[in-house]
């Protein structure tokens, strides 16, 4: 895409309302990773979930990959202000691996827990929106393809509606918190929010 044709393109989608105040587009996926990128077992791989449930569950590979998928279109938005339209994702709807849970009343903050010990953390009624996913495909190819896994593979989290980041890479573990959990990125000064149509990049510095 020449630079005229990505300029105009930009117009169209902050015409659209698809594109964010201080965001540019891009046709690459760009990579950004803190940390090293884990490998892959999938005979030793399982993902938990914890805290405000009435029982711990435990799924292996095989056991997650036989959930029932759907898929999704959207746009994301990276913090470091580049914004990719129309990604193509299948993986887990939060809402229907939701009903495999039963989830206590004390269950308000979902924390993503990663290889390599990163978190984020949102709130339940923000990753119980109708776009958000445990996502194991992205343009039809598995996560963990090995020019793929960079991106998250096997398993990651989406949630289109917040920055990037928030969108948790490798992931391993989800726990249910009655409190709210600020991650690696928001404990380093990110906003605990992350909506990208509100510019919510840095949290306000109390002086």
């Amino acid at each position: 895409m020449s630079y005229l044709s990505r300029r105009a393109k930009e117009k169209e989608m902050r015409k659209a309302g698809r594109l964010p105040d201080g965001q540019s587009l891009t046709e690459k996926f760009p990579v950004l990773t803190y940390g090293p990128t884990p490998s892959f077992e999938p005979a030793s791989w399982d993902l938990r979930v914890f805290g405000a449930v009435e029982q711990p569950r435990r799924w292996t590979w095989h056991e997650f990959t036989q959930l029932p998928r759907g898929e999704l279109t959207c746009d994301i938005h990276c913090v470091t202000r580049w914004s990719k339209f129309d990604t193509r994702w299948e993986g887990v709807f939060f809402r229907d691996f939701l009903r495999e849970l039963r989830l206590t009343d004390a269950a308000r903050y979902v924390i993503a827990h990663c290889d390599y010990g990163y978190t984020t953390n949102l709130p339940l009624a923000a990753m119980d929106d109708d776009d958000v996913m445990l996502a194991v495909k992205y343009e039809g190819r598995w996560l963990h393809e090995p020019d793929l896994i960079e991106h998250g593979g096997p398993l990651r989290t989406l949630v289109p509606k917040r920055y990037f980041w928030k969108s948790a890479k490798f992931l391993r573990a989800l726990e249910f918190s009655p409190v709210d959990k600020p991650g690696f990125w928001e404990q380093g000064g990110y906003h605990n929010d992350g909506d990208p149509f509100q510019e919510q990049r840095m949290r306000r510095r109390r002086w």
